[in-house]
């Protein structure tokens, strides 16, 4: 129903800065929030910020200042500005929209593929 493609993943050093995209598209109806998860291997997938249609905004207390998510309504897109990067940051970064799409009659979670980001010491 939903497809959700990211880009802008990659390998930096410490200090630097990424851009992430994620573009959703398919049968969708409405978009009720987007965000972005991260996921190290052993460890749990986390939050890293999340924004609602109408621009509000969720960041975890150790990443806000650092990361900026932001959305596009009308390109179905939403961006994560990633500065200061941190070894401790490289992750699969997970793009994640629930959305009404049809033929659902409720909104549902729909997840990115994924894209690797790598933060050099």
């Amino acid at each position: 129903q939903v497809q959700l493609v990211e880009s802008g993943g990659g390998l930096v050093q410490a200090g630097g800065s990424l851009r992430l995209s994620c573009a959703a598209s398919g049968s969708i109806i409405s978009i009720n929030a987007m965000g972005w998860y991260r996921q190290a291997p052993g460890k749990q997938r986390e939050l890293v910020a999340g924004i609602t249609s109408g621009g509000s905004t969720n960041y975890p207390d150790s990443l806000k200042g650092r990361f900026t998510i932001s959305r596009d309504n009308a390109k179905n897109t939403v961006y994560l500005q990633m500065n200061s990067l941190k070894p401790e940051d490289t992750a699969v970064y997970y793009c994640n929209v629930r959305a009404l799409a049809a033929p659902s009659f409720r909104p549902a979670d729909y997840w990115g593929q994924g894209t690797q980001v790598t933060v050099s010491s």
